[in-house]
């Protein structure tokens, strides 16, 4: 089987497996972990999306790292591609990706984050991520009103829903080679395969 299949039955099944995943949690009010899992998704977009960017050869090259277990490195060799330098190219084309990445990352490693029984983690945020993060939820998904971290975990499931929707139009894209800059706008809006832009549902 070609590298391409490979890695792209590995992100879908990574996805399945992030929204089955957030069901259990939001049900189970697991407010940490529901954070984790859409911070794995928003990892592989990242991916993705740095791949749409590249050109062909180097693009098959690291889908070929990636189902051979290898790091992805720098053209040339010369040092590994980050996860900075994966969030930074997604913050240039989408313009909330670290803050909501930033944020999912405290809840993975042990930060003052996860004391958010006692102390609300949307106010140990400093203002401009927690505003980011705010204003994305709001103008793509209707809420929350209050802005704490409870009132916007409510809101999780519909994010990673919408998240791994449009990672599956990402990946579709892959066959149609068209330059990802050209029609990225926000991975939680619909994709229209008839124009190759974001459109509204």
């Amino acid at each position: 089987m070609e590298a391409l299949a490979i890695f792209t039955r590995q992100i879908l099944s990574r996805s399945s497996d992030h929204r089955r995943a957030m069901q259990l949690l939001a049900t189970a009010k697991i407010s940490s972990q529901m954070m984790a899992i859409l911070r794995q998704e928003l990892d592989s977009m990242v991916r993705v999306v740095y791949l749409l960017n590249q050109g062909p050869s180097r693009r098959a090259s690291l889908i070929e790292a990636s189902v051979n277990g290898q790091l992805w490195t720098q053209p040339g060799g010369r040092g590994r591609v980050t996860d900075r330098e994966m969030v930074e190219l997604a913050q240039h084309l989408q313009g909330w990706t670290r803050s909501v990445y930033t944020f999912g990352c405290a809840f993975i490693h042990l930060t003052n984050l996860h004391d958010y029984n006692d102390r609300d983690p949307m106010v140990l945020l400093p203002a401009e991520e927690r505003d980011a993060i705010l204003a994305h939820c709001r103008y793509y998904h209707g809420g929350p009103e209050n802005s704490t971290f409870e009132d916007l975990l409510a809101y999780l499931p519909s994010v990673l829903e919408k998240v791994s929707g449009n990672l599956k139009c990402y990946l579709e894209q892959y066959t149609m080679r068209t330059p990802l800059a050209r029609w990225v706008r926000d991975p939680t809006t619909p994709l229209s395969r008839e124009s190759g832009r974001m459109s509204a549902e």
